[in-house]
């Protein structure tokens, strides 16, 4: 029994942290003390609660009290009102976007009602640097089970009869990947953790790491029983330092611990786990130019056959799994594949994490079950569009996705039905967007990070997505032809059928699905030489309204070109040919007297 009658436990995440909820945590714990309440409430920094959007997060236990956007200064309140008076603080509380109504419980947030977390079933609960708090919720457990009452083969017969894919985007069975690793006979093998991460817009690996790492940990050293293995290494791009910090804080603890290293649990299991660290290549969430990187070589995949599960790290079997997957492996050991089965499609077991941004009201990160569909996942979790725009887009599965329109909204989630749609689970980025956005931009903006970070092994990746980015810089300058969309297309279908790896062959998925769902905004930008959207410069023209335009002048005292003339008192004139089309000119205007045509 906990000696606390109250636990406060603030978001210790990356994007919570640049919002000083260090302060929060240093204010509140100074307010305690002031008042002499540290021995009955104690103040725990968590991992992510995943309602960035609402972030820094306080909530106050037992009672489930949800405080959103909270400020260091506003520590002394909680503690007055909250703490001490037993009053919640309204103005902390979050406010309903469509009903405007106050919601302190968290399970009644539409954000949260619908979400099933297992993979992410710690973060937010526990203080991620403390592994006692971890084996409080039966952490270790697992691993403790494995070790003592299961053989390697029982151990991946659950695992594959729990139906789990692989969530790093290829969806490959995961109990399938570990038996074929310990098949290959060797007097070493490897478990690799891939926490690259390097999907624009994704934050699932690095919040599950920050919040829960020993999770992680247990996985790997269950994989590692399971296919032979005494050595695990996580490759971590460089740019996560907190997740580092805690991944080195929580590998001490369990070594300190004797959960890892030699002789686990008193069995004769030897198993210990490094870090390597990645400088946030793309390509390199690719399995084999992973690996290549780990071993100081250049990061750039290679044929399969041979798999990594055959040769992999120095030439030795390899498994190599998600952040994602390997977290979900102790709930499956404990409540079993039939439990994990339950949950999900035919073929699609179990939940996802998605990391939801864009143009949505709740930003943040998910996790529902497969089967969830994109309607649920961005009108009732996500809480709909900002600003009350329309609905015209969802990017799935990062840059090498694709870009779902209105009528897939009511397309469930699972692997084969986001690729029967013409976009991928990937790794679970999603990116929403609005009336307000061009499509063929947006392609064009996928393919340039594409185009960044192709390692050019390759021709069709490395000169080929260069000529996708300049037919799509073309039309959106409104110099494309009928012809250029036949070549996109042509030529997306050639690069996906001829590239090396994953990167490669998924890159124009951005193009090909939005030519599909949105051919005739590509075409209205070559035949009419006009973006709907309003956001391709080059097809802009900034234009006065007369009626409107009162001859203040502010706008010509603001424009950097002196492309408006005119004199004080009668209506100005915008010269098209020298505009650059920078917007100063309408920020400044206050009667509504420019617009773009």
């Amino acid at each position: 029994m906990s000696k606390y009658s109250m636990h406060l436990l603030v978001c210790g995440g990356t994007g919570c942290h640049a919002s000083e909820s260090d302060a929060i945590v240093c204010n509140l714990r100074d307010e305690l003390e002031a008042k002499g309440l540290m021995d009955s409430v104690q103040v725990i920094m968590t991992g992510c609660f995943g309602f960035c959007e609402k972030g820094p997060i306080v909530k106050v236990m037992p009672d489930n009290t949800f405080y959103v956007q909270v400020k260091p200064e506003d520590a002394q309140t909680i503690v007055e009102e909250h703490v001490i008076k037993g009053r919640k603080v309204t103005r902390l509380l979050y406010k309903d976007p469509v009903s405007k109504e106050s919601i302190s419980d968290s399970k009644q947030m539409g954000f949260f009602k619908k979400q099933l977390r297992i993979v992410l079933r710690n973060c937010g609960f526990i203080n991620p640097e403390n592994i006692d708090e971890y084996i409080a919720r039966d952490g270790y457990q697992a691993l403790g089970k494995v070790l003592t009452t299961m053989t390697p083969e029982e151990v991946i017969k659950e695992v594959k009869d729990s139906g789990q894919r692989g969530r790093g985007g290829a969806g490959f069975s995961t109990g399938l990947k570990w038996e074929l690793a310990r098949k290959n006979k060797s007097d070493e093998k490897y478990v690799v953790c891939n926490a690259d991460e390097g999907d624009p817009g994704a934050f699932m690996d690095r919040s599950v790491l920050e919040g829960d790492p020993h999770s992680v940990l247990e996985a790997m050293a269950i994989c590692g029983f399971s296919i032979g293995a005494s050595n695990g290494l996580i490759y971590i791009r460089a740019e996560y330092p907190l997740a580092i910090t805690r991944l080195k804080i929580a590998i001490n603890q369990a070594r300190e611990n004797g959960l890892l290293g030699n002789n686990i649990f008193g069995t004769g299991f030897n198993f210990d786990i490094k870090l390597r660290y990645g400088a946030g290549a793309f390509v390199c969430g690719e399995e084999t130019a992973l690996i290549h990187s780990m071993e100081g070589l250049r990061g750039e995949p290679t044929v399969k056959p041979p798999f990594p599960a055959e040769s992999g790290y120095l030439n030795k079997p390899t498994n190599v799994n998600n952040v994602e997957t390997f977290a979900a492996i102790p709930a499956i050991i404990l409540k079993g594949a039939k439990w994990f089965s339950s949950i999900g499609t035919e073929k699609s077991k179990g939940t996802k994490v998605f990391a939801l941004a864009g143009k949505i009201n709740n930003v943040g990160l998910i996790e529902v079950p497969m089967g969830t569909t994109l309607r649920e996942v961005i009108f009732e979790i996500g809480g709909g569009i900002r600003n009350g725009k329309k609905f015209k887009g969802i990017q799935t599965g990062g840059p090498s996705g694709g870009c779902l329109s209105e009528k897939h909204l009511d397309t469930p989630i699972d692997f084969d039905n986001l690729i029967a749609a013409g976009s991928i689970m990937g790794s679970g980025a999603m990116i929403v967007l609005d009336e307000d956005d061009c499509m063929v931009s947006m392609a064009k903006f996928f393919l340039e990070f594409t185009v960044e970070e192709s390692c050019g092994k390759c021709a069709p990746c490395r000169i080929g997505n260069k000529r996708l980015h300049e037919l799509l810089g073309q039309i959106c300058d409104g110099k494309g032809t009928l012809e250029d969309l036949d070549r996109l297309k042509n030529m997306s279908l050639v690069i996906k059928d001829t590239s090396l790896c994953g990167l490669g062959q998924t890159s124009p998925n951005p193009v090909l699905s939005m030519m599909d769902n949105y051919y005739d905004e590509y075409v209205a930008h070559i035949t009419d030489k006009k973006c709907p959207a309003g956001q391709c410069k080059n097809l802009m023209e900034y234009v006065v309204n007369a009626e409107n335009c009162v001859g203040c002048t502010a706008c010509a005292r603001v424009c950097p070109v002196n492309a408006i003339s005119g004199v004080r008192k009668e209506v100005h004139l915008i010269d098209s040919s020298i505009c650059i089309k920078c917007g100063a000119c309408i920020e400044k205007c206050k009667f509504d007297a420019i617009f773009i045509r």
